[in-house]
Parts: C-alpha cells; structure tokens; sequence
C-alpha cells in the first residue's frame, strides 16, 4: 500500500512549484516615439553622403591627421572622465551580482558556542553549585521565494542599469573624442590667426617706418605717421591676446589626453591650415543613428530599470512566502546528559496587513520616477534631432561663408598692392592704404575663423549622430585595475570580453587649402 504524502510535504512541493511563477508590475515598453523611425531632414540630406564602406566609430579618420588619430588614442588611454566612466561600468556590474544574488538562500549562517556556567543556588534545605560547559554548533537557512517576482525584477532592473553604465561609458567617448578634436582644431586656428597678426604687423611696421622716414625729410605730414603708428600698434595689441588664447587651448588639450598642462612640442609638426571637409560620411539613415546615439540607449536603458522597480514596489502588497530550517546540535559536559540534535524546517508567510498607504505611495513613486524617465527620453531624442539638424545647417552655411571669404581675402590682398603701388607714385592718399591694410587683416582673420566654424560643425554632426562610440582600449587601465585587484577580490569582473576590431576607415580628401 502506497504510503500517504504529510500535509506539510505537499505544502512545500506547492511553494516550490509556485516560486516565480508571477512577475508584478508592468513590463518594459520601449518610449519611442513614431516619428523617430523615419526622422530626417532636408539640412542633413545636403550636409551629409553615403560612403561605401564608412564607419562613424572612426570618424576623425576623414580629415587624414595623424597627430589627431596620435591625440585621441591618448586621450582614450588616459582621460580620467572616460576612466570614470569605465569605473561605473564595474560598479554596474558588481551592483548586478548583488541583485543576482537574490535568487539563493538569503540567510546562510552557521554559528558555534562554548559557554562555561557556574551555577550557585542559595536558600533552602540544600544549596549547591555547579560547574559545567555547554556547547552548540548550527546551521540556520531563509529562502524567501520570488514568488511575486521581486528579486527577478530586482534583477531585471539591475541588468538595464548595467548596460546603461555601458551606454553613458561609450557616451563620454563619444563626447572626449569630439571636444579632442575641436580643441586641437581650435588651437590650430588660433596659431594660424596668430601667424596672420604677426605678419600683418611686420608689414605695417614697415609702412610706418616708411611714413616716419618721408615725414622726416618733410616729404608727408605727421598725420600719414600718427595714423601708421596707430594701425600698427593696434595690430601689435592683438598679438598677446591671440598668444594666451592658444596658451590656454594648448592646457585644455593637454589637460583632455591626461597630461599636465605644458607645451606639447608634438603639436609643432603640423601648423598648416585646418582641413576642409565638406559632408559627413554615414553609413546609415539619420534616424538609425539618432536611436543609437549613446546617451539616447542610455535613456532608454534608464527608463527599463525603473520600470522594472515597479514591480518591486508591488510585491509589499503581498505575502512573502519564505523557506527556514536549521540543524543545531547541543551538548554540555555534565555527566550523564545526552546531546541533542535538532533539525527544524518549514513554510514561513509574513504579510504586511495594515500599511496605513505606505506601500501604495511607494509603488506612485515609482510610477512618478518611470513617466519621468520616459519623458527625459523623449526630451533627449528631440534635443539629439536638433543637435544634428543644427550642426548640418551650421556646416553647409559656415561653408558658404567659407567661399565668399575666401574671395574676400583674395581681393583684400590684392587691393593692398594697388594701394601702396598708387602711393609710392602719388596717385592717392596713405588713408587708402590704411585702409587696405585694415580689410586685409580684418578678410584674412575672419576667414580662418570662417574655417574653423565649418570644422566645428562637421565634429558637431558627428557628435550629434552619436559617432565615436568605439574603443579597442579596456575601460579601465592596467595600472588602475592591478591597484584595485591589490586592495579587494574581483574575481573575473574586472575582465573585459575582446572586442571586434573596426572595419577600415576611408579617408577623403578634405577639401580647400591645406598649406
């Protein structure tokens, strides 16, 4: 005859059949938006080209700098906000092994005593005292079950939070590579402007010489002379201000690549002008791009953590049902006792009944936080699509003005020549010259700042497309890695997964003048 199952027996199969059967709360929807599946624009289709074989992880590869490729891998090797960011990545995922660690046994502890009692009892027919020592050795186990899902989405939560460390990692790269690339562009420019002031001044040095010279054998008045000074000295003032400027950038530049501030002599081998580009190369629709933009993942990410937390929230509004047991065994050295051995298990239900609306309020809280999230989102794909569509028209306009500056330079030179030519034979005035030499100075400095707004847009819509993702190097350095492991136990998490490398890059020629 079959022997019967006990009624506590079938309780705890129950209990373990029914363990993570029901997950509360809602589950993630992504927040975008219908528009951002097919968002594009008319400024993005002219400042922008298809390449065969592109990659926007890689885009500083199109200007063809190799000092640039020199300053950036630098800058990836020893830039403390991206290794920051790669510190955040390992505290994500330690913050998930916690989590993970829900799903086992949540209490494990093991204990020991030995108690010496001496026992006096006083009063009485017979007093007496005893000495003796007791003993105890035991093993307590709690399991509460996830049967409402708490700890699944605990880890759910945590998961997306991981990975959107991982998404606000490649987000600073994406950011240290473009402001790497704007300030050493920025700091060719000013060195190319600076070059421009001192030459201008030579040349009116010169012509002041020439004017005090000829006033001195009374050949011209002292105006022509005061007003060649003035030209001059003015030109000459504009020199320090332009040298501090590019002080600065250089220690701003030197500062992103984790140097200290200093002069940089690698800088010295390339003075030339900036290179012009005049589209940028995608290998994707705008709107792929926009959605994968790093910080734009991360939001995304941001809202499936919270989302998952709801369901967290929920599960106070129900019993845990939990699973204890404990072996414990005793002994004393009095003679004659027995030892004992115990071993007690069983169900444990604890129901918060009466919350006074503490757990409902908390589960609106997170609600709150998760509406919140999702339109930090939307907000954020929105100011992407700006970004983009800002940088394409800044780009296609800057080089516009590019093109008639150019020109202007070009005829601001050349009426110059005409002016001190008419001057020297006594066809006009030294006022003309004044004021060729002025134009000049003024067509050839906003000229290069001309250039160096189109370059800055170019980085900008690259920038906004969310390019410069990638990195071969490890999130955290050797050094940092191997002064952590000295101080705690990672285990393996400090160990990244290889990386693919990038496809190659083509790099096209960049447009304008390069001398």
């Amino acid at each position: 005859m079959p022997r019967s199952c006990h009624p506590g027996h079938l309780l705890l199969i129950a209990l373990l059949g029914l363990g993570g059967c029901v997950r509360l709360g809602p589950d993630f929807q992504s927040p975008a938006q219908e528009w951002t599946r097919q968002w594009n624009s008319a400024a993005l289709e002219q400042a922008s080209q298809r390449g065969d074989n592109p990659d926007l992880r890689q885009w500083w590869r199109v200007f063809n700098d190799p000092m640039l490729d020199r300053l950036i891998a630098e800058a990836d090797a020893h830039n403390s906000s991206l290794q920051i960011a790669g510190l955040r990545v390992m505290e994500a995922r330690a913050q998930l092994g916690i989590a993970q660690a829900g799903l086992y046994p949540q209490v494990q502890q093991a204990s020991a005593d030995s108690l010496y009692v001496n026992r006096s009892q006083a009063g009485g027919k017979n007093p007496q005292s005893s000495n003796f020592w007791q003993y105890s050795a035991g093993f307590d186990v709690g399991w509460e079950l996830d049967f409402w899902g708490r700890f699944s989405r605990a880890i759910e939560s945590s998961d997306a939070s991981y990975f959107a460390a991982q998404a606000n990692y490649e987000d600073v790269l994406v950011l240290l590579r473009a402001q790497v690339a704007d300030t050493y562009f920025a700091l060719r420019t000013t060195e190319a402007r600076l070059r421009v002031a001192r030459e201008n001044s030579t040349q009116q040095k010169r012509s002041f010489e020439i004017t005090e010279k000829l006033f001195n054998s009374g050949q011209t008045a002292e105006l022509d002379v005061q007003q060649a000074k003035t030209q001059y000295l003015g030109t000459l003032s504009s020199i320090p201000s332009l040298e501090d400027q590019a002080a600065r950038t250089r220690n701003a530049l030197a500062v992103l690549i984790g140097q200290p501030p200093g002069p940089l002599s690698q800088l010295n081998l390339n003075t030339g002008l900036i290179p012009l580009v005049d589209r940028a190369v995608l290998q994707d629709v705008p709107a792929e791009l926009l959605l994968r933009r790093p910080d734009v993942r991360a939001a995304e990410l941001n809202v499936a953590a919270q989302s998952a937390l709801i369901g967290v929230a929920e599960s106070d509004l129900y019993p845990s049902l939990s699973l204890l047991g404990s072996i414990v065994w005793s002994a004393n050295s009095v003679g004659g006792t027995s030892n004992n051995l115990d071993l007690v298990g069983g169900p444990s239900l604890r129901w918060n009944i009466f919350d006074y609306g503490q757990i409902h309020n908390n589960i609106r809280v997170q609600d709150a936080r998760l509406q919140q999230l999702i339109e930090a989102y939307r907000d954020k794909v929105r100011q992407a699509a700006r970004e983009a569509d800002d940088a394409a028209t800044g780009l296609t306009k800057a080089l516009e003005r590019e093109r008639i500056l150019r020109e202007a330079a070009f005829a601001a030179e050349r009426s110059l020549v005409l002016a001190n030519a008419q001057y020297r034979e006594g066809y006009s005035d030294f006022q003309r010259v004044l004021d060729a030499q002025r134009a000049l100075l003024q067509q050839q400095d906003s000229y290069l700042l001309s250039r160096s707004t189109a370059v800055s847009n170019l980085i900008a819509l690259y920038r906004a497309l969310g390019g410069g993702w990638y990195s071969a190097q490890a999130k955290i350095s050797a050094p940092t890695r191997q002064q952590m492991e000295q101080r705690t136990d990672w285990g393996d998490l400090l160990q990244e997964p290889a990386s693919p490398q990038p496809a190659p890059v083509p790099a096209p020629a960049p447009q304008g003048d390069q001398r």
